[in-house]
């Protein structure tokens, strides 16, 4: 799917061959006009895309608060509010100068310094066309970071100490996160293999998937989930609340797609948000179909996440697919992110709202999906291979590291709150208070 780029024929413009007079003057002054306003337009865009993207902050936390017990509402919240702060101050000192360093293409490594600092061209930053400033730019990729680590926080929700959790977010929003997205974005090795993933089905989804897949194997089961066999239905605490998660987060993939177009180009921006939304559209009727067969009813918690499972699909190729095939694709996520739930079940990995099945299961899908359907802009089918070894290696690499932290935390300040905790609730014992405060008498 080829688009103009507003901002390369404004530049074009500007070195055109004018008659040497008062004409000339006042065409250049248009240009630098123009110029000005695409600028201005640019930058106005990507602010709104981090604001969306802000939001969805918030509707993890409605996620994971609807679908997690009410005796651990107050702390979910906790993990959901510190999660941003510390990406975004981790991300800013050092976190971004390893995903954006100055290095020749190719690299595995690469650190331009502490901070987010100003260079030589000022603060401007010019990147695929866009035309933005260094500190828009910052900001866009760190609620990326961000996240990354809250994608954790819902699987492992629940049993995990709050310490714990925290420290693991520092060092995988810090270390692990920017350095594999260097890789693609950064115009790192995997770049120059030809990877493709637009707006993060593996650079976010997967890392944090298989960041949440690692906690999930380090710290158990919660007490009581498991028995004789059988899975034992822990009910979330609110459906409403989820429900409304799930459509804030599906507002804030508007920015997370949209801004991904790296420039306010109306034909491009307008394009990727339709795939996104057809994606979307096609998770929910592919959740709602898997789950009426496999559970035998119209299972709500199946559409939500159905939703959110054809979102992460279409992440990776929403500027090169077409509107059917996203429809195809986030129909094929839905219908994954039930099998997987039902995997992990089966497999005794406790995933308290889905995190895994929507975000690794999906993210690896989307990223396959671009070398089976995905065309380059000259028409030109893209190659699978360089798809694959890119889920195999950020997959391999996200994952160790992550085992890592958690077995490292495990065996020196542990990870797992007390029984009498878990099952007394981490809000009263963590926390002091409760997320709902109406009782009931017997």
């Amino acid at each position: 799917m080829y688009f103009t780029d507003n901002h390369s024929l404004a530049m074009e413009a500007s070195t055109a061959t004018v008659p040497d007079d008062g004409a000339a003057v006042m065409v250049s002054e248009a240009i630098a006009a123009s110029n000005d306003a695409l600028f201005t337009a640019n930058n106005v865009w990507m602010m709104l895309a981090i604001a969306l993207v802000f939001i969805m902050h918030l509707g993890f936390a409605g996620v994971e608060a609807g679908f997690t017990q009410a005796k651990n509402t107050v702390n979910i919240l906790f993990k959901n509010t510190l999660t941003p702060v510390i990406g975004l101050i981790t991300y800013f000192v050092i976190g971004f100068s390893l995903m954006y360093p100055e290095a020749e293409p190719g690299f595995w490594f690469a650190f331009d310094g502490f901070g987010v600092s100003p260079r030589e061209n000022g603060n401007l930053f010019d990147y695929a066309g866009g035309g933005y400033t260094r500190w828009t730019d910052f900001l866009f990729q760190a609620m990326f970071a961000a996240t990354a680590a809250t994608i954790v926080s819902g699987a492992v929700a629940e049993r995990i100490k709050i310490s714990s959790y925290l420290i693991f977010t520092v060092l995988f929003v810090g270390l692990v996160y920017p350095i594999i997205g260097s890789w693609k974005w950064g115009l790192g090795f995997l770049d120059s293999l030809g990877f493709v993933d637009f707006a993060g089905s593996t650079l976010v989804h997967s890392v944090g998937g298989w960041g949440a897949l690692a906690g999930l194997i380090i710290i158990g089961p919660r007490i009581g989930k498991y028995v004789n066999g059988k899975v034992v239905d822990k009910p979330g605490s609110s459906v409403p609340l989820a429900t409304i998660g799930v459509f804030l987060l599906w507002l804030g993939w508007f920015g997370f797609n949209g801004g991904s177009v790296l420039s306010g180009d109306p034909v491009a921006t307008s394009f990727v948000l339709v795939n996104t939304t057809l994606g979307a559209c096609g998770g929910a009727i592919g959740g709602l179909l898997m789950g009426q067969a496999v559970f035998r009813r119209l299972d709500f918690g199946m559409v939500l996440n159905g939703i959110l499972a054809g979102l992460v699909g279409i992440t990776a190729g929403a500027d090169v697919f077409t509107p059917v095939e996203a429809i195809l694709i986030g129909t094929i996520a839905g219908l994954l992110v039930v099998l997987s739930a039902i995997t992990l079940d089966k497999l005794k990995l406790d995933d308290v709202v889905g995190a895994v099945s929507v975000h690794l299961t999906c993210g690896i899908w989307g990223t396959l999906a671009v070398g089976i359907f995905g065309n380059a802009a000259d028409g030109s089918a893209l190659p699978f291979l360089p798809q694959l070894w890119g889920v195999l290696i950020c997959g391999a690499t996200a994952f160790t590291a992550a085992m890592l932290i958690f077995y490292i935390l495990k065996v020196t300040i542990g990870i797992r709150v007390s029984a009498k905790h878990e099952e007394e609730g981490l809000d009263s014992h963590e926390h002091g208070i409760r997320g709902y405060t109406i009782v009931y008498d017997k």
